[in-house]
């Protein structure tokens, strides 16, 4: 869908001779012509921040809002106001559908214009848009529903309903390689349009994977109406539970993850990625790989921000034990605070395959202090570093330790 938004933002520049610039009716950009690099007068600086910050500002919007766009059905001339930051007169082309405004095609106004039947061309591209903008919003929602119904469903049955409504509302696009992506924790309580986010079909809130074992945490994010009545202002209330943010993106191929890690980037935080696969059947694996590795990106920040699945390592088995799982008994002693420098050695030792020379360095610290401080660790924990198996579960300890943190 983000790739029809462009070429037909780009069938406007072709037409008018000047670059386009979409933006739906919220003034979040969807899509923009390029323009030549010998024309800077082309870069005002309302269009270079729409570009580098994906949104207009509040006086910018405010101008041309001012000019009727809203309720315009033809082009909008409207002049320059320096003192509200808009230093070139615009021409505003309104996006609608059914009479419904859903965005707005900017260009830059000169004179004497563009000729009258190229601006008529042009509007007959901005309804096409008009058409897909109002079909994706209709669709939107129940997308975003669907999704966290597939991802949250605890029976077979409601899993494959909702990936059949998931399906019919994807379209074709539903037999396409997608992947998932968990960018995490999502503290905001509002949802990004999945429009605005180049390749992502759907968007949803989640309960954040790394947040326990509560059973807020196992239950479907609700909005705002399905909760109950908020207590009196004296009450003690509990804190909301952490979010994650889920995101479907679509892929060109298997081999091809850069949409994912360029979604995942612009949403922000710690964020994983979940292998690619055809269709939408595997869903719900899709998404327990993407939250595994993103609460592996958030444990251990040298494998983030965002963290393929297929890159996390042993964390791929650490993240599907149970949230709620004792540490093992014989490495309990030393993930006390007391011992967090103990811990740390061990751990970076470890790393290190057990190349006492190269932890100590990373540790910056002298061998025989090294010596002395796995001879504690042994000490309190009853095990023999010499031995591979001890090692291995202190290793794996130390590592599931970092995931409840």
């Amino acid at each position: 869908m983000k790739g029809d938004y462009q070429e037909l933002v780009d069938e406007i520049s072709a037409l008018l001779g000047a670059p386009a610039t979409l933006e739906d009716r919220d003034f979040a950009l969807i899509a923009f012509g390029a323009h030549d690099s010998e024309d800077d007068s082309a870069m005002d600086p309302v269009r270079t921040r729409s570009i580098l910050t994906r949104k207009s500002t509040p006086a910018v919007r405010s101008w041309f809002e001012g000019f009727g766009i809203t309720r315009a059905t033809g082009p909008v001339r409207i002049p320059a106001a320096p003192e509200a930051g808009v230093f070139r007169d615009r021409l505003c082309l309104p996006v609608r559908h059914r009479g419904v405004v859903f965005g707005y095609v900017w260009l830059l106004d000169t004179e004497p214009g563009p000729a009258r039947d190229r601006l008529a061309a042009a509007m007959e591209v901005a309804e096409r848009i008009g058409v897909l903008l109002s079909d994706e919003e209709r669709a939107g929602s129940d997308l975003s529903r669907e999704l966290r119904a597939a991802l949250t469903a605890e029976r077979d049955w409601q899993y494959d309903l909702a990936l059949a409504t998931l399906r019919t509302a994807l379209g074709p696009d539903a037999e396409g390689t997608h992947t998932m992506v968990c960018a995490a924790p999502w503290t905001s309580s509002d949802v990004p349009s999945a429009r605005t986010v180049p390749g992502v079909s759907a968007l949803c809130l989640m309960p954040w994977p790394g947040a326990g074992g509560s059973r807020g945490a196992d239950r479907p994010d609700v909005s705002a109406a399905d909760q109950p009545p908020a207590p009196p202002a004296h009450a003690s209330q509990s804190p909301r539970p952490p979010q994650a943010l889920a995101a479907l993106v679509r892929l060109r191929s298997p081999e091809a993850l850069g949409p994912a890690h360029s979604a995942a980037g612009r949403l922000g935080g710690s964020a994983g990625v979940a292998l690619p696969r055809r269709g939408i059947g595997g869903l719900r694996l899709s998404w327990r790989e993407a939250s595994a590795a993103a609460r592996a990106a958030h444990a251990r920040p040298q494998l983030g921000p965002v963290a393929d699945w297929s890159a996390i390592g042993p964390y791929r088995l650490l993240t599907a034990l149970p949230r709620t799982a004792a540490p093992d008994p014989a490495v309990s002693p030393l993930l006390v605070p007391a011992h967090s420098e103990l811990a740390r050695t061990a751990e970076v030792f470890l790393d290190s395959a057990g190349q006492a020379g190269r932890a100590a360095s990373e540790l910056g610290i002298h061998r025989q202090t090294l010596y002395y401080r796995l001879s504690r660790v042994e000490q309190l924990t009853g095990l023999d570093l010499d031995q591979g198996e001890d090692r291995l579960l202190l290793h794996m300890a130390l590592k599931s330790a970092r995931l409840q943190r």
